[in-house]
């Protein structure tokens, strides 16, 4: 079975380095001395087996979460300097007399290859991390450059075996050494991560660099320099000194190339901070198109990306609305200044139908001589919000500093007037839909409302027929009509119109339904009742709604009908083929709550004789209008029911509708329409 590193999963090989490491550890506690060939060979294999594994677990670790550089870096320079610690600790615990191994007691043994374990951890970790650094932001794969010198690196380790089999050798392992390090110097060039830092980034990473050479430097000359830490190490295993040793000239070089590269990217550091801040702010604009639906919502957020993008002071956002521009939202500037700016600003001659505009100090000098106490900005400028060709806003910001806004910034705080203009149209459409649908909603409430508090059927009466007719407009009235049975021998009628329209007509209606229907229980003349409504409608209608109404109580047995009327239509009589209006005096319902509506009703009395008809209706019918915007008009009314008066209720009542239809078909019906219809029999006949 073929051994492949790379597909084992990152918890086995963690499992397998430390595994490995034990190996190590208790082969060195058996076997303290390796001057026999097989076993020095056999623990330098032991030695890379173990860091190779640990780097490819650390190498999974890193490419399995998303790290920051800097912070990449800082954990780089904390482990150079945990590696100093160790070093150090080790040199002085250890004493001269046990240095070598041979003289080394148990516990000085113990001591050394758990430091030397921890040495090998870091080193690994800062080689991982080092690895990591030179893969970021990396356009094309540059693999073959870092597994490379990884190789160097492993031939450099091995080639200690042939320095031990003879030390004329040494050449070989000078050969990869240099070779190792010309690599080490080409890789470390590969830190295009540096340029998309931000300036405060680029500053923090000056600094931590010249911590990196500082320790790094200390460690090499540490290791390498002294010869009683140098022989911990090397006594140990060779291959290992020579890897460590290798790692810090790493660090070392590496250090030394960010801190140039740096340095030379920090003069252009504000201006990519500036590039970057225009992308992640037309970014959120594109997030805000997407996801915000609010209009308001989106305006202040429009104006507050506005300072971000353009390094602004405050900002504020204007809309169109008629012929007039309203302040939408403001971002760190007062409401009042920011209008009186505006107006100020707006009412110059600028040429503002298309690009950015820029308004000096000098420019507001009339208003800054009157504002001049709270006046801040040195400097405004501002952008038309574009739609279908015509302004539709604008946008401004302003500066306190005396920093001009260049052609960058204006070309930045164009483009995001475009995004904000198509943001803002879309909010604006998605708004009017929504309200749209909550007025078609409501509208649906309405006419539920309106439905179920209509009789379901008229009155069965001998000697008389009734008809009643309800049909409502796309928008709903209040339009309502109902019958109550008073006694065995008196029936009562009402028809009645709420002004207004929607669901709040329809609710008004459903309240006038309850009073009548309360109200014709106890009073039965027409004229105290109708004033006894308007008492309790008293704490029910606002001052900008009344309500008309037309109301009779008829005898059964006698045909005597009594009359009265609030503000409606008139009732239409026809006896022997003549029309005659019944009319009686009376003002609407909720205009007046005083004596002076209890004097303006009158009551009507009139007999229905045989055949006679009675038609009560709504304004829906008379104020119909056709494609030349003509009233279908009362005296066509009174035509049609002198001509049908031979008719049945329900044909007079199919007569009406029919020539209503046909006149007005090329208009659509704006208000509700309400017909009720009674008809006297003469059953001897």
């Amino acid at each position: 079975m073929k051994f492949n590193l790379q597909k084992i999963a990152r918890s086995r090989k963690l499992e397998y380095s430390i595994f490995v490491f034990i190996i190590l550890f208790l082969y060195n506690i058996v076997f303290p001395m390796h001057d026999y060939l097989p076993l020095f060979i056999l623990h330098e294999f032991l030695v890379l087996s173990a860091a190779f594994i640990l780097f490819e677990y650390l190498k999974d670790f890193f490419t399995s979460r998303l790290i920051q550089p800097i912070s990449l870096v800082l954990n780089i320079g904390i482990f150079a300097a945990v590696i100093f610690l160790v070093a150090s600790i080790t040199k002085f615990t250890l004493s001269s007399n046990n240095i070598n191994i041979e003289t080394r007691d148990f516990i000085s043994s113990l001591f050394s290859i758990l430091a030397i374990f921890i040495l090998i951890g870091i080193v690994i970790f800062i080689y991982s991390s080092l690895r990591e650094l030179f893969f970021l932001r990396q356009k094309k794969d540059p693999s073959v450059y870092m597994n490379t010198m990884l190789v160097f690196f492993m031939f450099t380790f091995l080639s200690n075996i042939f320095v031990k089999i003879n030390s004329e050798y040494d050449f070989i392992k000078e050969s990869f050494y240099v070779v190792s390090i010309i690599l080490i110097s080409l890789n470390s060039l590969r830190v295009s991560w540096i340029g998309f830092l931000s300036k405060k980034q680029k500053v923090y990473l000056i600094l931590i660099s010249i911590v990196l050479i500082v320790v790094f430097s200390f460690n090499f000359g540490m290791i390498s320099g002294d010869d009683n830490f140098e022989t911990i190490i090397s006594s140990f295993s060779p291959g290992l000194l020579t890897l460590i040793n290798l790692v810090m000239l790493y660090g070392i070089i590496f250090s030394t190339v960010v801190f140039f590269t740096t340095l030379f990217h920090l003069p252009t550091a504000e201006a990519f901070d500036r590039k970057s801040e225009e992308v992640s702010s037309l970014i959120d604009l594109t997030k805000l198109i997407t996801q915000v639906f609010d209009f308001k919502e989106l305006a202040e957020s429009v104006t507050l990306l506005t300072s971000k993008i353009c390094n602004s002071d405050a900002s504020w956002l204007v809309i169109k609305q008629g012929d007039e521009f309203e302040l939408k939202s403001v971002n760190n500037i007062g409401y009042l200044e920011a209008d009186e700016l505006t107006k100020f600003i707006l009412g110059q001659k600028y040429d503002m139908e298309e690009g950015v505009t820029i308004v000096t100090r000098h420019n507001l000098s009339p208003f800054v001589k009157n504002n001049n106490s709270k006046f801040n900005f040195d400097s405004i400028a501002f952008a038309c919000l574009m739609h279908h060709e015509n302004i539709s806003g604008y946008l401004f910001a302003a500066r306190s500093l005396e920093i001009k806004y260049d052609d960058d910034d204006k070309k930045a705080i164009s483009a995001f007037a475009n995004y904000a203009a198509v943001a803002l149209e879309n909010a604006k459409l998605i708004e009017e839909s929504i309200e749209k649908e909550r007025m078609e909603k409501e509208l649906d409430v309405a006419r539920e409302i309106q439905r179920k508090i209509l009789p379901h059927q008229v009155p069965e009466l001998d000697e008389y027929q009734v008809s009643a007719l309800f049909i409502p407009a796309f928008e709903v009235g209040g339009d309502y009509y109902d019958f109550f049975k008073l006694d065995d021998n008196n029936y009562a009628v009402v028809v009645a119109d709420v002004s207004g329209k929607g669901i709040s007509a329809a609710f008004i209606m459903a309240e006038v339904k309850g009073i009548f229907g309360s109200l014709s229980k106890i009073f039965f003349n027409p004229k105290e009742l109708l004033v006894r409504v308007n008492d309790v409608l008293k704490d029910t209608l606002d001052r900008k709604t009344f309500v008309t109404s037309i109301y009779y109580v008829l005898n059964l047995e006698t045909g005597k009908l009594s009359l009265a009327r609030s503000g409606h239509t008139p009732a239409l009589l026809c006896s022997h083929g003549i029309i005659q209006k019944i009319q009686p005096p009376g003002i609407g319902l909720g205009l007046d709550y005083g004596i002076n509506f209890e004097n303006s009703i009158k009551e009507m009395e009139i007999s229905l004789n045989y055949n006679d008809i009675l038609v009560l209706y709504s304004d829906g019918i008379p104020e119909s209008k056709n494609s030349n915007f003509e009233d279908f008009g009362y005296e066509r009314i009174e035509k049609i029911i002198t001509d049908s008066c031979h008719l049945s209720a329900n044909e007079i009542s199919n007569k009406i509708m029919t020539e209503l239809t046909t006149f007005s078909l090329d208009n659509s019906q704006h208000d509700d329409i309400t017909l009720v219809i009674l008809k006297r029999l003469n059953n001897n006949k």
